[in-house]
């Protein structure tokens, strides 16, 4: 309830000042210019001073530099505005000062910058070990890869699976494909392929292992997943037949429509809003299923714009596992502790 009440208001706030912001460039505020730029100025930094641990926290995540980079942009100009317009020395100090503040908030985020290294399309922290030896993923370990979705929102990753126990004992990875729906696949076959087409991938273990018996739960849940999908899929995609049928159209072209809008089991409108389903996932839905599922806990994602819980325009991004209480990033020290081994 704490994050929820705590992301509406932040959420308010910058709904708010961005309606604010709109209405001074319109001249609907009644103030003169160099007023309105100081004016302007000031709440947009006591705003992004007040996010400023979280925004360096997540920097990894493109919303959270937008979220320093837009506002330090326009505090800059507008700062610089209300000093050059203000004609008495008292006003002036005072816009120099949130002229000052903004370029302290630049220095903060140029040292933040330094402590990530681009990887791909995004930033990833130093020292994170890219492409770890399969070995070291265990069951309810997070795998986060680029792809398809990171190029498009330029992030460091966009797809996410999670290690799952096979029943032979082997290895296994828990993914939403958007091809495919929910699938399980062999580990080995996984990374095999991501390394032969380029693909980086990054692993997030658990801070508190599984046990043995959360283990087994983990298979067994997975496989209830894949069944509750593929019967989700068959129930939707005889539905959407049913409704095709009624159409005024060739029985030839039916059948190409039918198989135009075929369901594959991926939740689509998942990549948009938060909500996750009983029987339908995106790939990183399909992850914090499972985790939930097993009683672990973790961050509160899909929460919605306001927090209050529908999820909308809050789609759960995998580059957000990250800052996660609940993982740690694989680095270069556990390569090293695994080389000695």
């Amino acid at each position: 309830m704490y994050h929820r009440i705590l992301k509406g208001a932040t959420s308010l706030a910058y709904l708010l000042l961005i309606a604010l912001t709109w209405r001074w460039f319109k001249g609907e505020t009644h103030w003169n210019l160099a007023l309105g730029a100081a004016l302007v100025s000031g709440f947009w930094l006591v705003l992004t001073v007040a996010q400023m641990h979280r925004l360096l926290k997540t920097y990894f995540d493109v919303l959270s530099r937008l979220a320093v980079l837009v506002p330090l942009t326009l505090g800059l100009v507008l700062s610089g505005l209300a000093i050059a317009l203000f004609d008495s020395l008292a006003p002036q100090l005072v816009a120099s000062g949130e002229l000052l503040a903004w370029l302290g908030v630049y220095l903060l985020y140029r040292r933040n910058r330094r402590l990530y290294k681009t990887q791909g399309h995004g930033p990833l922290p130093k020292g994170c070990w890219v492409n770890p030896d399969p070995s070291v993923i265990a069951p309810g370990d997070l795998v986060l890869t680029s792809g398809r979705i990171a190029s498009t929102i330029q992030e460091s990753v966009g797809h996410g699976e999670i290690g799952v126990r096979l029943a032979d004992g082997r290895m296994g990875l828990l993914s939403s494909y958007m091809e495919k729906g929910t699938v399980l696949n062999d580990l080995s076959r996984v990374v095999g392929k991501w390394r032969g087409n380029g693909t980086i991938y990054i692993v997030l273990k658990l801070r508190t292992p599984l046990t043995q018996e959360q283990s087994l739960r983990a298979t067994e849940i997975a496989q209830q997943m894949l069944a509750a999908n593929a019967a989700w899929r068959e129930r939707e995609n005889a539905r959407r037949a049913r409704l095709i049928g009624f159409l005024p159209l060739p029985a030839a072209w039916k059948s190409r429509l039918v198989a135009r809008t075929r369901a594959t089991g991926y939740d689509w409108p998942g990549l948009f809003i938060g909500h996750l389903h009983a029987n339908r996932w995106t790939c990183i839905g399909a992850c914090l299923e499972l985790l939930h599922r097993l009683g672990v806990k973790t961050n509160h994602y899909g929460t919605g714009l306001l927090g209050i819980g529908t999820g909308l325009l809050d789609p759960i991004m995998p580059v957000r596992f990250l800052c996660d209480p609940a993982f740690r990033l694989v680095t270069l020290d556990d390569k090293k502790e695994l080389s000695g081994a």
